[in-house]
């Protein structure tokens, strides 16, 4: 079987313990400190990456679990950062102290590849598991809204 996985792109082997964190394995191995530590039990969204394009909590997924799968992180969702989600953060001036955005944001995409087109009721769903302590949750909500419209411009 094989013991690697791909981030953002790039083939790793697995050489730690199975049971490690991908949260550690990132952040610690790979030195990719844009996902964040938050809580350590996956309840509030800060160490959010995509696994096979699923928003996963990555503080309580052993990398181990993860031989041969895909992952994005936020440093993977755009090369530039221009990512249509991360220019809809910018300009609704979502960021205070900016800890969850990375998790928010990641979230947020795996949610719109899902659901291009959501409503207000849909979006609030969504990013229900993802706390944000500065409470910018009427920004991420428009901030959201406004990716999807762009979103949607591209693919037509």
């Amino acid at each position: 079987m094989d013991k690697s996985i791909i981030i953002n792109g790039e083939q790793h082997p697995i050489d730690v313990d199975n049971e490690m964190p991908l949260l550690w394995f990132l952040r610690d191995r790979l030195e990719k400190t844009g996902t964040k530590f938050g809580c350590g039990a996956g309840l509030c969204g800060a160490c959010t990456v995509h696994v096979d394009g699923v928003a996963t909590r990555a503080c309580i997924t052993p990398v181990g679990m993860l031989a041969g799968k895909s992952i994005t992180t936020i440093e993977g969702l755009s090369e530039n950062g221009d990512h249509p989600l991360q220019k809809a953060w910018l300009n609704n001036n979502v960021p205070q102290c900016g800890y969850c955005q990375a998790g928010q944001i990641m979230n947020a995409a795996g949610f719109l590849a899902t659901n291009p087109t959501p409503t207000a009721e849909e979006i609030d769903s969504a990013m229900q598991g993802n706390i944000c302590r500065c409470g910018t949750y009427q920004r991420i909500k428009k901030a959201i809204g406004e990716a999807a419209f762009e979103l949607a411009k591209e693919v037509s």
